[in-house]
């Protein structure tokens, strides 16, 4: 009742007459002045507050500065008036999404007038220090107000705030659900592009308080608030290398391992246990708290400060999720995508156990197959998807972007010329040996025929993906190509749907298909160049078949892609390579797509043209195809109509669309489907070949213009010269790395020569000052030396003068007789 009162006296008129509501606010206005009683003020808070939805800009205009006076010296003491007045401040100030442009800019006057000057803000932080919960709650959601509209406003008061760090890190510590969640909320908000409040309460115990919500709500298991203090330690660590060293000396990133289920101290010739492989994925909490600890482990995993013994850890932890687990797709992906670009990890010699779901179990029950190198289960899922291809035939796009993902890996990992080297030497026949060369997966479906009735859609993306893995291996090594080329694989065996040799069951068992043995050949072994250009021409035929449907000449046109995208770098600078393939029949398959696709066609035609310049700007080696031969050709379909073909190629939208990050493209005919990842896809280029072509189409274009007995500029390069260029950029690459190194260390000399300048400095302050008390020193002793002899020489006069007294027959007292005496014993 007394809360009423005080409500009616405080809205009521002189006479008790009604009132309208700008009287009312003018009136509660004047009894929030300190001279007051606190029950007055707070029943008048409380009056304000019902007003402020309704009337918010007179509110704003006459209560306002009332307000925040009455926050500054009654939040503290009162809890409910605390809380009344922030729940008001919170509403003037607020900004809803779908509010009028006019509303919007109301709130931010209000904002702008809270933060005129640091004391609303400093108040706000340290009044978290009140365990009151309804108070600490209305403090974080008006914070939370203030920050997501002047982010950088608040964050520079709290850098000055007395008590801010402590009180904040204190909210951590809440037992209570709700005003966790708000404070994570804020914090998030508050650690938001600021290097600087990230130091700080990282140093305030932010990493130990965050991780201990993790394991007080379940870990994975937990719910949102395991995934908001989660995503604070990213914050805390992205884009901050001191936070990250600091990170490191803790605790804590063994455990970051603990909470994905693998085993920190797992040594490198263990198996994973099945437990970590095979895990429970229910819901979408738990993927999304396993993404946002897979990205922190990233994190550290891409900067360079980490041990050995860590990067190993987390890369291994990655590549066994990926490779050997039944996490989500997306998860696997994101692993992938977080390994390091400068791979180091060894791939070849790591044995990974890989699991594939029983059929009409629902995930439930799963096959554990034979052990198998990591390289090589890495190559099978680019080649055959995920669990060997078991939902290839969809072509969803999670499924393309695992894919990619493990492209890119694969990528990095052959960078170094050694290792591409390696990988073509396995597919050549061992020295001295009459066996036949080995049929890795990798060639296997590189050589499998393109199927015709109908055309599979699985084995034509399989085939795409062969040949970027194999453009992979021969991109700009001399070496490599040579070895390409003097790969004579035998006819292809089996069904090329089959999975690798690996995929048999762990238990011994019959795998389900058996691959057929070989039979003898009769025929001269091919080379794989000219079983390329086989398929190629074939997919070209097939293409302009008049019952071909618009599906499957679109499904013709990507494999039509790969084949060309592969010859294309496959044939830069290899003049040899160009030999054989043009002995293989090259010009009449490149010619006809370009004479006689329609003008509207870029794509096809265009990389027609690029490789069929590439042929005539490297021809240098002697054969029955010469420039000279070329030159009709390329004159009587018009140098500035192939020039126009080669151009048009980078307007079609699969090739502009595709950049460092993007490698699958939505299909068009695509149904519909409930989620973005379960869409159809298909994909086309990857980026290194965009990359390839956009740095070298230009000199293609202009090579074809050159009369054909003048020497290109590139065709000079013999295999040496090759040779030599590929050598200087590995020579160069070697060197970019030292001089990265060498940066390091200059930086740390750098540091420490500043210490031994700061220490030269202080070592001159000293001796100056040393030099000038040595200096005051002898003055001072000079001066002694001065008074001492000024008084011998008065002490000599004074006898002087009493030997007179004497001889004149004067007394002299006895006091100065035995004075003199004593000066005279002084003096002996």
């Amino acid at each position: 009742m007394d809360f009423f009162s005080q409500t009616y006296i405080a809205l009521r008129g002189p006479t008790g007459a009604p009132q309208t509501a700008q009287d009312a606010i003018a009136r509660l206005s004047d009894r929030l002045s300190p001279a007051t009683l606190l029950s007055d003020r707070r029943a008048a808070v409380l009056s304000i507050k019902g007003l402020s939805r309704d009337a918010r800009a007179e509110v704003g205009e006459r209560c306002l500065p009332g307000l925040l006076e009455v926050l500054q010296n009654d939040a503290e003491v009162d809890a409910d008036i605390g809380k009344a007045v922030l729940e008001t401040l919170n509403i003037l100030c607020e900004v809803h999404e779908d509010s009028t442009a006019q509303a919007k800019e109301l709130s931010f006057k209000h904002i702008d007038a809270v933060l005129a000057n640091e004391k609303a803000a400093h108040k706000l932080f340290a009044l978290l220090a009140d365990q009151t919960t309804y108070l600490r709650l209305a403090i974080l959601q008006f914070l939370i107000t203030l920050l997501q509209n002047r982010r950088q406003v608040v964050q520079g008061y709290f850098l000055k705030a007395p008590v801010g760090p402590t009180t904040v890190i204190a909210t951590l510590d809440e037992k209570r659900e709700i005003i966790r969640t708000e404070s994570l909320t804020m914090l998030q908000l508050l650690l938001s592009q600021s290097p600087d409040i990230q130091k700080i309460l990282a140093f305030e115990g932010a990493f130990e308080k965050l991780f201990t919500i993790v394991q007080q709500d379940g870990g994975l298991e937990g719910g949102v608030l395991v995934r908001d203090a989660l995503a604070c330690v990213d914050t805390l660590l992205r884009f901050n290398a001191a936070n990250q060293s600091y990170f490191r000396e803790t605790s804590l990133p063994p455990l970051l391992l603990s909470l994905l289920g693998y085993p920190p101290a797992l040594p490198p010739d263990h198996p994973v246990p099945q437990e970590f492989s095979l895990q429970f994925w229910e819901g979408g909490q738990k993927k999304a708290n396993a993404s946002a600890v897979i990205g922190i482990m990233g994190i550290l995993l891409g900067s360079k400060s980490g041990t050995p013994q860590e990067t190993f850890a987390f890369s291994r932890c990655f590549v066994e999720i990926a490779l050997a687990s039944n996490t989500p797709t997306q998860l696997k992906t994101q692993a992938l995508r977080l390994l390091p670009v400068n791979l180091t990890f060894p791939l070849p010699s790591l044995s990974v156990i890989p699991y594939i779901p029983v059929p009409d179990t629902n995930g439930e029950e799963w096959d554990r197959l034979e052990s198998a190198s990591a390289l090589d289960v890495l190559v099978e899922l680019i080649l055959n998807g995920e669990y060997n291809g078991l939902h290839g035939a969809k072509r969803t796009r999670d499924d393309l972007e695992l894919r990619g993902a493990a492209l890119s890996v694969f990528q990095n990992f052959v960078q170094k010329a050694d290792v591409k080297e390696a990988i073509l030497q396995a597919m050549l026949p061992p020295e001295g040996s009459n066996q036949p060369p080995p049929i890795t997966p990798l060639l296997q479906a590189l050589i499998a025929p393109p199927t015709t009735s109908p055309l599979d859609i699985a084995a034509v993306t399989r085939t795409h993906l062969a040949t970027l893995l194999f453009a992979d291996l021969v991109r700009f090594s001399s070496r490599a190509k040579a070895l390409a080329c003097s790969v004579y694989p035998q006819q292809h065996q089996g069904n090329p749907q089959d999975g690798g040799n690996f995929f048999v069951p762990a238990d011994g068992g019959p795998s389900p298909e058996a691959v057929p043995e070989p039979e003898p050949e009769e025929d001269e072994p091919q080379s794989l160049l000219q079983i390329i250009s086989e398929h190629l021409a074939l997919a070209l035929l097939s293409r302009r078949r008049a019952d071909t449907s618009e599906k499957e000449a679109r499904e013709w046109d990507r494999l039509i892609v790969g084949y060309l995208c592969l010859l294309a770098q496959w044939l830069w600078e290899d003049p040899p390579t160009v030999k054989a393939f043009l002995e293989a029949g090259a010009l009449g398959m490149l010619v006809e797509p370009i004479n006689q696709a329609p003008e509207e066609e870029a794509l096809i035609p265009g990389l027609c043209a690029f490789v069929l310049g590439l042929c005539y700007e490297f021809n240098s080696e002697p054969g029955e195809i010469t420039r000279t031969s070329i030159h009709p050709i390329l004159t009587r379909l018009g140098i500035d109509v192939l020039a126009g073909r080669i151009t048009r190629l980078r307007d079609d939208d699969r090739f502009r669309a595709i950049g460092p990050d993007t490698f699958v493209l939505l299909s068009p005919q695509q149904g519909i489907s409930n989620s973005e990842g379960e869409k159809e896809a298909e994909i086309w280029f990857d980026w290194t070949f965009v990359d390839f072509w956009k740095s070298n189409y230009y000199t293609v274009q202009k090579g074809i213009a050159i009369d054909p007995k003048a020497a290109p500029p590139s065709a000079g390069q013999n295999a040496e010269t090759a040779t030599l260029v590929a050598s200087l950029r590995q020579v160069i690459q070697s060197q970019a790395e030292e001089i990265e190194s060498l940066q390091q260390k200059l930086k740390e000399l750098s540091k420490a020569s500043q210490d031994t300048e700061d220490l030269r400095t202080q070592l001159h302050a000293v001796q100056s000052e040393l030099e000038s008390s040595k200096k005051r020193t002898q003055e001072v002793e000079k001066e002694q030396e001065d008074l001492l002899v000024l008084l011998d020489e008065v002490n000599s006069k004074r006898r002087r003068d009493k030997a007179l007294l004497r001889t004149a027959g004067l007394e002299v007292s006895e006091d100065e007789e035995e004075e003199d005496d004593g000066d005279e014993e002084e003096e002996e």
